[in-house]
């Protein structure tokens, strides 16, 4: 039995068209460290998808360790993320020094501030149709 704390490879949002129904559909929270889109997968899991750009960080090993804190405050999170969701995670200050703790904390509080506003939007869209 896998640990409940392990990052599976079903956890990753990586094909292109994902990101970009994300960017389309989802909805958005920021707080200090970063930016969390939501969108609904229509799976029993959340995923992560991350989009840490060249044009800040020139340094690969900058970017990886953005990438890796992100990824990290994602796996120790990930029992009180919304299910159900992928969340895009997107740094939120040029040149970001990411702090896991906080990290951890802000990404708990905007997914749920994210799914919020989806479930909203989608009410909304509802009511319309």
């Amino acid at each position: 039995m896998p640990s409940p704390l392990r990052f599976l490879p079903c956890m990753h949002v990586r094909s292109g068209k994902h990101f970009e129904r994300a960017y389309r559909r989802g909805s958005r929270a920021r707080a200090g460290q970063l930016l969390v889109i939501a969108v609904d997968n229509g799976l029993d899991t959340t995923r992560l998808g991350l989009s840490v750009g060249k044009r800040i960080w020139k340094h690969a090993h900058r970017r990886n360790r953005v990438r890796r804190v992100f990824r990290e405050a994602f796996r120790l999170a990930h029992p009180q993320l919304p299910v159900g969701v992928d969340l895009i995670l997107i740094p939120a200050a040029p040149q970001l020094e990411p702090d896991l703790e906080q990290v951890k904390s802000e990404l708990i509080k905007l997914a749920h501030k994210a799914h919020q506003r989806l479930l909203q939007k989608q009410a909304a869209e509802e009511a319309c149709a």
